[in-house]
């Protein structure tokens, strides 16, 4: 029986040492502190790895991470100095640098800080209307930051970073956003398009303008080449003619030879024949007739003697019978006329 005794108490002697080698060795992991109490009071801060701490006397507090974290706190309505309420999400980045402030001079501070946000960001966003909320987001940030950091800094945190996440606006606005963006990009694209057209009508009339020169230009170097090309031959037919030095018989000739032209066209039925027209005649038959004295060609080609004459004699005869009919043709006018008497029929 006292054996049995014995060995209870030995084993309940051996529980309690065990478990109070275990309450005195506390291992702490890396980035993480845990705060000492001893006898009520805060004693110390335990580091990363392995501590000793007196049981029953030392009390341990909880983990405080001291790595960044990231909180999103949910979306919250706040009023704008136009009277129109957005929601807005934002995200913060803090740091836990003091252990001993975070615990003791602060019941929770996550919740501090969310509240502390909410504030900040209504206080920093009522003074702004909508369209300076939705654009000046980096102001926001850098304000609710630096209120955030002072204000945090007894409690033992560092704001690092502040974002705002999202910021909705009423369903009413979104519309009206959405017609006014709708009705920038038609004016934004009417303007391109009349850019556009102006620019196009601008290429093309250049074009036209250029094209009008060069155009302009080869008709004038057409032109002056083409009264060239007349001058020259004029000359040369002047030339050619002082160099024959021709006498009246051959004008009349050639004078002669234009009379068919006058009578071309379909509105040519009438025409009038002038008085010198018959004398013209008359001499180029004169000419024909009379033996002229040979030219040099001919006195080179003694052979063609004969052909010149039949052909001089052709001419003649060709003459004659052109003047006839010319002056048929003027008696016959004059008799219609009721002025000149019709010539006697041979």
């Amino acid at each position: 029986m006292d054996s049995s005794a014995s060995l209870i108490a030995g084993l309940i002697v051996a529980v309690i040492a065990i478990f109070t080698v275990i309450r005195a060795v506390r291992i702490v992991p890396q980035a993480r502190a845990r705060n000492v109490e001893r006898l009520g009071r805060y004693h110390r801060t335990l580091n990363p790895g392995l501590n000793l701490v007196i049981p029953y006397i030392d009390r341990v507090r909880p983990l405080i991470d001291l790595r960044e974290q990231v909180v999103s706190f949910k979306p919250q309505p706040v009023i704008t100095e136009d009277n129109l309420v957005v929601e807005i999400d934002t995200v913060l980045y803090f740091q836990v640098t003091d252990p001993k402030a975070a615990f003791y001079e602060i019941a929770n501070f996550l919740q501090a800080v969310e509240q502390l946000t909410v504030t900040t960001l209504r206080n920093v966003v009522g003074s702004m209307d909508l369209e300076k909320t939705l654009t000046s987001r980096d102001t926001i940030n850098s304000q609710l930051r630096g209120v955030l950091d002072e204000a945090t800094g007894k409690w033992g945190l560092r704001v690092n970073r502040v974002e705002i996440k999202a910021i909705d606006p009423p369903q009413s606005i979104k519309d009206a956003m959405q017609k006014q963006m709708r009705a920038e990009r038609d004016k934004r694209a009417a303007i391109l398009g009349a850019e556009g057209q102006r620019q196009s009508q601008i290429l093309t009339a250049e074009g036209d303008k250029q094209a009008a020169v060069l155009r302009a230009e080869g008709n004038r170097t057409a032109a002056i080449l083409q009264a060239e090309g007349q001058s020259r031959a004029i000359d040369e037919v002047f030339q050619a003619v002082h160099r024959n030095d021709p006498d009246p018989k051959l004008l009349a000739y050639q004078y002669l030879q234009a009379l068919p032209q006058l009578a071309q066209g379909q509105g040519n039925n009438f025409w009038m024949i002038p008085s010198e027209i018959t004398s013209a005649l008359q001499g180029v038959s004169r000419a024909f007739t009379e033996v002229l004295p040979p030219s040099s060609a001919t006195r080179e080609k003694p052979s063609h003697d004969d052909m010149a004459a039949q052909a001089a004699s052709d001419t003649a005869q060709a003459a004659e019978a052109a003047a006839e009919a010319l002056a048929d043709a003027a008696q016959a006018d004059g008799a219609a006329a009721g002025r000149i008497p019709p010539r006697p029929t041979p």
